[in-house]
């Protein structure tokens, strides 16, 4: 699958976190679709096209791996997970091939597919921020993940993370380059935090 622009795409795969909320353990070992939710969601990347996937771990790292088979993907562990998102970020995109744009998304976001992977591969531009995007109640559009940080734009990114914001300070920052994309004919977009939301598993 060709993308436009020179670069291809490496999706990151936010998965570090310990779940504590929710109080189950980390996401990333949920019970979904007869496998755990990090190989589901690392095999979405994939089949959406991206080129390679990295797979960012942290809380319960070894379990994870003793648990899953992510032999396709290139893991990598953030030791200080637990001080926020941005780590986990920064980590992701050092590991991802420093030619390619990355396409960040989130371990907790069951609904993803790869055709809203592929939708928003197709869309990006050179230069340019593409991000999923929602209606809210009033039919406005609203930012989520995945979003694909384009080749130039990586190291920014990366320096402007802190804390448990990952990109989102540097999306405030520029909002003039962001490009939203619709997705919700595709996919949910809701991420699993709490209890009530377990259904989401179910689809």
């Amino acid at each position: 699958m060709t993308h436009s622009g020179s670069s291809q795409i490496t999706g990151v795969l936010l998965a570090a976190g310990a779940g504590t909320r929710l109080g189950r353990g980390p996401k990333a070992l949920l019970p979904f679709r007869g496998r755990t939710l990090v190989e589901v969601l690392a095999e979405t990347l994939y089949d959406g096209g991206c080129r390679e996937v990295v797979v960012v771990l942290g809380a319960e790292a070894a379990n994870i791996q003793k648990n899953t088979d992510l032999d396709r993907y290139t893991v990598v562990e953030n030791a200080d997970w637990a001080k926020g998102m941005a780590g986990s970020f920064r980590t992701g995109i050092e590991a991802a091939n420093p030619n390619n744009s990355i396409l960040v998304a989130l371990v907790d976001q069951p609904g993803l597919t790869p055709t809203a992977v592929s939708r928003l591969l197709g869309a990006h531009r050179p230069g340019r921020i593409t991000a999923a995007a929602y209606p809210d109640d009033a039919g406005h559009l609203k930012r989520r993940h995945p979003l694909i940080i384009d080749v130039g734009l990586r190291e920014q990114a990366a320096e402007a993370a802190k804390g448990d914001t990952g990109a989102r300070s540097f999306l405030k920052a520029h909002p003039g380059l962001v490009d939203l994309v619709d997705c919700s004919d595709l996919c949910s977009g809701e991420d699993l935090d709490t209890k009530d939301q377990l259904h989401l598993l179910e689809a």
